[in-house]
């Protein structure tokens, strides 16, 4: 055995040190390094190789001709639920290492303990290190009644003896709750540090690899939203998955952050009930409140969420500022974005809206990034500072330009099959959209505007 070694690990970042250092070189915190001792032996043979894994198990490579490969599709595990699948880019593929992640006491332990149980031809194996057998009984039982799933329930924090029991199991999916539990005997550190966290990832991710065994593991947390550990954690794995909501709400998100195997933008969406997690099939509906009265400063925007098009409401408040500086205040909308059309509409089109206070929401507590969103902000600022409700049969789908011009977004025909399918009369979108688009199919009335001018005369006369 070689001469153990001492080193520093930042805990925010990952970053390696030899010595201690007062701010992280990389991630520029103060104090983070924490000093772990990191045994390497002279002969390291992976923890779950160490067994009695038999030979066939294990895939030897080798270099070839990139016009010699052949390609196959992926056969893909489809789970019974149908918004996982969505998000992973079509179901599970063997041999992928997933993590997701989420604030405590957001589901994550629920997400997958229902998919072990949804199953039943499968071989599922959920390993966890926080909980009890009879707490996941427990919830087992409120979750699914009468379940016939083959899930094997394993409470262990040791590496060792989990590759132990994966033999004698033979599973066809691996669930890990949580990767900060776990630790290997190689290194010689408190379970979730740094080395440790990423010790267990790569013997995981090892393991997944070479027995074509799909590995979901659940991360924690910090407290700025990020995966708790190093971020090489984030590199390591083929899926990253943030499960995001409130915890005073019903609904939650799943969404895609990173996707080896399928677009990074998809999301899915979920209510919290008492019997478990529901999937819901139509999010534009419970995005899109009923009111019976108008209200000024609503509008509906046409957005997209990787391939699927959603409608959502977007509520603004404009009033007069009590304070010498005006606040600038956005939920679910990037602020920077939102004083970027301020300045248009004040310089462009003479809005007075420097010494007014402004508030953004998008309803349903979704984050929204597509700059097709641009014309139903613009609409609900003008029609709360004016107080002019606009007609909840509308829809708008443009991104705004600096000159106050209306540019085109991707993919028209989508948002506009949806706004039809929900039954509203109208919808606004960029005339330079219109090249190639056939409206006489639509039975919605398509309304192509070239600047913000247009879209104000249309509206407010």
């Amino acid at each position: 055995m070689a001469k153990a070694k001492s080193t520093y690990f930042c805990q925010q970042c990952g970053y390696e040190s030899a010595k201690w250092l007062g701010q992280c070189p990389s991630c520029k915190q103060w104090n983070s390094f924490v000093e772990e001792v990191v045994e390497k032996t002279s002969s390291k043979v992976p923890e779950w190789r160490s067994t009695t894994a038999p030979a066939s198990t294990r895939r030897t490579n080798k270099a070839a001709v990139i016009n010699e490969i052949v390609y196959q599709d992926e056969q893909r595990l489809a789970s019974p639920d149908r918004e996982f699948n969505r998000v992973l880019g079509g179901g599970i593929v063997p041999g992928s290492l997933v993590l997701i992640g989420g604030e405590p006491g957001i589901g994550k332990s629920t997400l997958m303990l229902q998919l072990a149980l949804s199953i039943p031809a499968v071989k599922t194996l959920y390993i966890s290190g926080e909980e009890s057998e009879q707490q996941i009984k427990m919830r087992a039982e409120r979750l699914v009644q009468n379940s016939t799933a083959n899930c094997y329930i394993l409470t262990e924090t040791s590496t060792q003896n989990i590759f132990k029991q994966i033999e004698v199991v033979q599973p066809d999916i691996v669930v890990i709750d949580s990767i900060q539990t776990l630790h290997s005997s190689q290194i010689e550190s408190a379970p979730g540090s740094v080395s440790q966290v990423r010790e267990c990832t790569a013997e995981l991710l090892r393991f997944a690899k070479e027995t074509s065994t799909p590995v979901f593991i659940v991360g924690h947390i910090t407290k700025d939203g990020s995966i708790a550990g190093p971020k090489v954690l984030e590199h390591m794995v083929d899926t990253v998955l943030q499960f995001e909501g409130d915890r005073h709400h019903v609904y939650r998100i799943l969404r895609s952050v990173k996707n080896r195997f399928g677009s990074s933008s998809e999301l899915g969406i979920y209510e919290m009930q008492g019997s478990g997690l529901r999937e819901v099939s139509n999010p534009s509906e419970i995005m899109l409140s009923q009111r019976e009265e108008p209200v000024g400063g609503v509008a509906i925007a046409a957005m997209l969420e990787g391939v699927r098009p959603i409608m959502i409401e977007v509520q603004a408040l404009v009033s007069n500022s009590a304070f010498g500086t005006p606040q600038r205040t956005s939920t679910g909308f990037d602020t920077k974005r939102l004083s970027m059309l301020l300045a248009v509409l004040e310089k462009r089109f003479g809005f007075r809206l420097s010494a007014q206070d402004v508030f953004l929401n998008i309803a349903g507590g979704l984050r929204v990034e597509d700059p097709a969103i641009d014309l139903a902000v613009i609409a609900a600022l003008i029609s709360s500072q004016q107080d002019i409700p606009l007609s909840s049969q509308l829809t708008f789908a443009g991104e705004v330009g600096l000159s106050g011009e209306i540019r085109a977004v991707n993919r028209i025909e989508q948002r506009i099959a949806e706004a039809e399918k929900l039954g509203f009369e109208g919808i606004f979108i960029s005339k330079y959209n219109t090249k190639g688009l056939d409206a006489k199919k639509y039975n919605i009335a398509i309304r192509p505007m070239a600047t913000l001018e247009d879209l104000f005369r249309a509206l407010f006369g």
